[in-house]
């Protein structure tokens, strides 16, 4: 497998885990969002709780009802916190899913490409192998067969000695 293909599966591997931050990043800014807002009704309400504490006896049951309605409140946002934990638990556990299942497949991809490589160079190399025993070696015979008649020839036509000048000039060239 080449590079660009290696590339492109890192590529989707660290979108998916991006995707996957971000899905968690918006759960932590939501539940943040929930604790501000909750934060600012309690703020809102302390007033209120300390007046209606120093009124008295008949105060204590505006109190009580107003703990128990604060009680639904805190109960409620619990509740929608847990569930929104609980989906990105699941969804992570997804993300995590299908990159396992990625890694799995690409590196059954590359191992596949790896043996087909493989197998193309053997051919290859037997290829190149066979084409230089059955062709070039009998070319290369052939020539030299052909090389020897042509030299025969060429003595044969010659004819007689060579001349003193023809010989003089052969030893120069060999000196």
């Amino acid at each position: 497998m080449d590079q660009q293909t290696l590339l492109i599966i890192l590529t989707v591997f660290v979108g998916l885990a991006a995707l996957a931050m971000l899905i968690q990043m918006g759960t932590l800014i939501g539940l943040f969002l929930v604790a501000k807002k909750l934060q600012q009704q309690f703020t809102d309400l302390m007033p209120q709780v300390n007046a209606i504490m120093s009124v008295g006896k008949k105060t204590a049951d505006v109190t009580l009802r107003t703990v128990e309605n604060a009680e639904k409140h805190i109960d409620r946002i619990g509740a929608t916190s847990g569930a929104i934990l609980d989906v990105t638990k699941q969804q992570v556990a997804k993300i995590d899913g299908l990159l396992s299942d990625a890694t799995t497949r690409a590196k059954v991809q590359l191992e596949r490409a790896e043996m087909v490589l493989d197998d193309s160079m053997g051919k290859a190399q037997e290829t190149v192998s066979i084409v230089q025993r059955t062709i070039l070696r009998p070319v290369r015979e052939l020539n030299g067969v052909v090389t020897g008649i042509r030299t025969s020839l060429a003595h044969l036509s010659r004819g007689s000695r060579p001349t003193v000048d023809h010989a003089t000039s052969d030893e120069e060239m060999f000196i």
